[in-house]
């Protein structure tokens, strides 16, 4: 069973297998937790990125969907980029917000990843409201089949963390 633990923090720090990035569409870089990955991991990451949009990803990555390239600088081994639904257009249900964390997992497991930091995908610029998406991502990450043994959500300020626990229960927090 996948352990999950809550950390309040900076999601580039981790030490874990593969950080997840809250990327947008292009995986060229943008703001919040996409910009912060990508300055700290340094410029590999964006040449591993431009090549995925040269090969197999011309048009962007789709929403929901999830794919790897190098950590760079980063101390984990690897980035899993998930583009989140923006909350309130056009398609943006729950089930592509859930699909992000069982397809980066599913990533993850390809990779052989046993660590995974999440931030709170789509709750930043994307607007997802904060108790709505940490159910969505605790309930997703707990359905999932994986073999990752550490499931840690990296959440940026005490709003984020407290939802994330509310959803979590104590017994599992660490």
């Amino acid at each position: 069973m996948t352990r999950l633990t809550l950390v309040r923090g900076d999601i580039t720090e981790q030490d874990v297998d593969a950080v997840v990035n809250a990327a947008n569409s292009s995986l060229l870089g943008g703001g919040g937790v996409d910009g912060a990955i990508h300055r700290r991991g340094g410029p590999e990451i964006l040449a591993a990125c431009r090549d995925l949009r040269a090969s197999q990803y011309g048009k962007g990555l789709p929403t929901g969907r999830a794919v790897a390239t190098t950590a760079g600088r980063l101390p984990a081994r690897w980035v899993i980029h998930t583009v989140g639904p923006v909350y309130g257009a056009a398609g943006a249900d729950p089930s592509l917000l859930a699909s992000c964390y069982r397809e980066s997992l599913r990533v993850a497991d390809e990779l052989g990843a046993r660590t995974v930091a999440f931030p709170a995908v789509s709750t930043g610029a994307y607007g997802w409201p904060m108790a709505d998406a940490a159910r969505i991502a605790v309930e997703a990450v707990r359905s999932a089949a994986t073999d990752v043994e550490e499931v840690r959500f990296v959440l940026f300020d005490e709003q984020a963390y407290q939802a994330f626990a509310e959803r979590i229960g104590s017994s599992d927090t660490g």
